[in-house]
């Protein structure tokens, strides 16, 4: 997906506010599958598809009331089925009720997001591909709540809490590469990048083996292409930083695009440096054709 296609994409958010705009149609648009723009779209501007579209609408509806538009016309117009359920929307959004920016023309704005590329030194990404057949991650899960940086406590703790049964039920089932105990997040809610919500995480290793013990949690994975992002310094803002990176200059200029599937990530820590860490990053990706 490149930087013009995201900016196509607003241009036509912006045409159709008045509109009713499905998250699909809008991915359609685009010739993206729905989960890979989703998930594109988040991660470079920081806010879901459907809150900005949200607050776009709020936005230009504002402009509509200081004009003198009426409560209903308004509501109506930006797709609320009701004047209540636009009143609620709008004063979670602003802070005011419609009526009330009606009477004292109080203009509030959501600018329209505008994509550019930053080019602050040439800096080498690492990237290899791989064909891995279908497997099971088993391991031990918990929801926790989402941390974009810095070390998750949660995450932390669900590694503490592994027993001896289960290390060695991992260890017996450990067959595919990488051969390392990962750590996988899956389920995901919308605002994954505000540190609010949870996901789905956990700590396991890839196996083909069918006969997994019941004291492990399991999720099956499909056969698919997986793109590896090697990285290795100060742990965890190096992953992290890959991480970013992955989103915001690979996957734009890439002909691939994200699988609805649980990425993975194994780090093995530095015996002689503390908090230097080598870390693999494991995305589930097809290949597309370069538009």
């Amino acid at each position: 997906m490149m930087i013009k296609t995201l900016n196509d994409v607003i241009n036509f958010i912006e045409d159709n506010l008045a509109n009713d705009i499905k998250l699909e149609d809008v991915a359609a648009y685009t010739g993206e599958s729905d989960y890979h723009f989703r998930k594109v779209f988040q991660y470079i501007s920081g806010i879901p598809l459907s809150e900005y579209i949200k607050n776009r609408k709020l936005a230009v509806a504002n402009q509509d009331l200081v004009n003198g538009c009426s409560v209903t016309d308004t509501a109506f117009k930006y797709g609320y089925q009701s004047v209540d359920g636009f009143t609620r929307a709008f004063k979670t959004w602003s802070g005011y009720l419609p009526s009330e920016i009606k009477k004292t023309k109080i203009h509030l704005t959501y600018p329209k997001l505008s994509f550019y590329i930053d080019v602050r030194g040439g800096e080498n990404m690492e990237v290899r591909i791989k064909e891995m057949p279908a497997f099971t991650i088993a391991g031990v899960s918990r929801r926790v709540p989402m941390q974009f940086e810095g070390v998750n406590n949660e995450i932390m703790e669900l590694a503490k809490s592994i027993t001896a049964e289960e290390r060695e039920e991992m260890h017996r089932l450990q067959n595919l590469e990488p051969e390392q105990i990962i750590n996988a997040s899956y389920d995901a809610d919308e605002k994954f990048l505000k540190d609010e919500g949870s996901l789905t995480h956990m700590i396991g290793v890839l196996t083909t083996k069918e006969n997994i013990s019941p004291v492990l949690d399991t999720v099956s994975v499909d056969a698919h292409t997986w793109a590896v992002f090697p990285n290795e310094g100060p742990f965890p803002e190096t992953m992290q930083q890959t991480t970013a990176r992955t989103y915001s200059e690979w996957l734009p200029s890439s002909n691939y695009e994200l699988v609805e599937a649980p990425g993975f990530s194994f780090t093995i820590m530095d015996a002689e440096r503390e908090d230097y860490a080598y870390s693999e990053i494991w995305m589930p990706v097809r290949k597309v054709k370069m538009q």
